[in-house]
């Protein structure tokens, strides 16, 4: 199961919900990668411990640039923090962890937060149209994600529409031309995939 969000699982509503998905599991992990130079010092790294300890959850740290992918499938749940979108795609992709993310969206829950849910993606063509900068030192070519939903997500909706230039236009154009349907996601949102049907909370 996929659980893509914006800011996490910061939300009672969002945990109310999903809470009882969280029944039979006990150990969570939280990938680091995406936030480049903080990893699990990340100012977000107490927040999102605690979302887990509150259902019910250890959790350790994990991280794409150092880990054997292998050794996410330990772990009923993985958490993907977000950061940087561009280095977290190509860390994922250079550690060949694709057959492991496929098994855990199946058999496990797998969580994404921002960028961690972009990656998961078909691709991160629309945020390369906002933040071409992030991507100038990662020097990604290939924007293709993991292709493990056909939904597309846009984070942190209402906080970047005065942040961006003409955030919803652009948005609206991406749509338009690629007939793409992008779910504008604020924080404390989510969304839940499951065998193909999703569920936005």
């Amino acid at each position: 199961m996929l659980i893509l969000t914006s800011n996490g699982l910061s939300s009672k509503s969002l945990m109310k919900s999903i809470k009882p998905l969280f029944a039979k599991s006990s150990k969570a992990v939280i990938v680091t990668t995406a936030s480049v130079g903080y990893k699990d010092k990340d100012w977000h790294i107490p927040r999102l411990k605690d979302e887990l300890h509150a259902l019910g959850l250890s959790v350790d740290y994990f991280d794409f640039d150092f880990d054997v992918p292998q050794g996410l499938l330990q772990y009923d749940v993985v958490e993907i923090i977000g950061g940087n979108p561009f280095y977290l795609l190509k860390s994922m992709k250079e550690s060949n962890c694709e057959g492991v993310l496929d098994e855990l969206s199946k058999s496990k829950i797998l969580i994404g937060i921002s960028a961690g849910s972009l990656v998961l993606q078909d691709n991160i063509d629309l945020i390369a149209q906002y933040s071409p900068e992030m991507n100038q030192e990662v020097n990604l070519t290939d924007l293709t994600g993991f292709h493990l939903t056909d939904i597309e997500i846009l984070p942190h909706y209402s906080k970047f529409l005065s942040r961006f230039d003409r955030f919803e236009e652009r948005a609206k154009e991406y749509e338009e031309k690629g007939k793409h349907k992008v779910v504008r996601l604020n924080d404390g949102q989510g969304i839940l995939v499951d065998k193909g049907r999703y569920t936005i909370i």
